[in-house]
């Protein structure tokens, strides 16, 4: 339970500071994880992104403030962290419909949408297999992107770059060169606190990398599930780890990248792994 209540803890700190900076930071060090980690855990288990969520909870007592109150739209706007009357209009009418000067006008329906509590429930009967596995640190070649530490602003950027690999020839050239444990085309996200933030198309590999940038995976503790489909249900593979075998695994998220292995380039009959670094609680 004491992962819960974590999660639960970093709730209280955006509520305490939906006026200020909202570190995303800081709400990976009070659940004791990677900022990246944590942006993971909440996407899935809220389902909605933190950034989204924080938005909905701030234009919540946006409408409160305005409403039936002689408070101004732009100290409002200040209050809440924009700078500029128009990016408050565009977050405000994204959760409410409406502008934010026709909240002062009696009878007008608003939303709100009330803080997150987690709790842990019961979910599904279907069986998942893992297992653990220590690996010392292992060296990867490939190509990578820089990723944003908004999380969601990626969705876009992780499948344009598996579709230019595969018809660029990359993924050919990598497949040749990979001679190294784990066997398998590799999406690494490297996304430690110390480092910039980064996705990589990759093989485990001892050879030159020549054209290709090298990336050390350091030495960790995995939970290794296996799953096999259309290359979508590795999302969903994921949002289970998360939501159900987690919170009551005895383990927590570990300071290393997460790691997905296909096994099998056919995304019609894929197969693949997906590697969830871990340490004992």
């Amino acid at each position: 339970m004491e992962w819960i209540e974590r999660l639960n803890h970093a709730i209280d700190y955006i509520e305490e500071h939906l006026t200020e900076e909202i570190e995303y930071e800081q709400l990976g060090r009070i659940a004791c994880c990677s900022a990246y980690h944590f942006q993971r855990m909440f996407t899935y288990m809220a389902g909605v992104p933190l950034s989204e969520y924080i938005r909905r909870r701030k234009m919540s007592l946006a409408a409160v403030d305005l409403q039936g109150g002689d408070a101004k739209i732009i100290d409002v706007a200040a209050k809440y962290g924009y700078s500029s009357p128009t990016a408050f209009n565009r977050a405000f009418q994204s959760v409410h419909g409406i502008a934010p000067s026709a909240v002062k006008s009696e009878g007008v329906s608003v939303k709100s949408f009330p803080p997150l509590v987690f709790k842990i429930t019961v979910k599904g009967v279907e069986e998942m297999n893992y297992r653990i596995e220590t690996k010392d640190a292992f060296r990867v070649i490939g190509v990578s992107q820089p990723l944003h530490r908004e999380l969601e602003k990626n969705f876009a950027v992780v499948p344009t770059m598996w579709q230019t690999a595969a018809t660029d020839g990359t993924v050919q050239k990598l497949a040749a060169l990979m001679d190294a444990e784990p066997m398998g085309l590799l999406g690494v996200s490297a996304c430690g606190e110390e480092e910039d933030w980064k996705y990589f198309i990759a093989v485990s590999s001892t050879k030159p990398a020549g054209e290709f940038e090298e990336y050390t995976v350091p030495a960790a503790t995995w939970a290794v599930f296996a799953g096999e489909g259309t290359n979508l249900s590795i999302q969903d593979l994921e949002q289970r780890i998360v939501t159900e075998w987690l919170p009551t695994s005895g383990y927590e998220y570990g300071n290393a990248p997460d790691i997905e292995v296909y096994l099998n380039p056919d995304p019609q009959n894929a197969k693949f792994e997906v590697w969830i670094p871990v340490v004992k609680r």
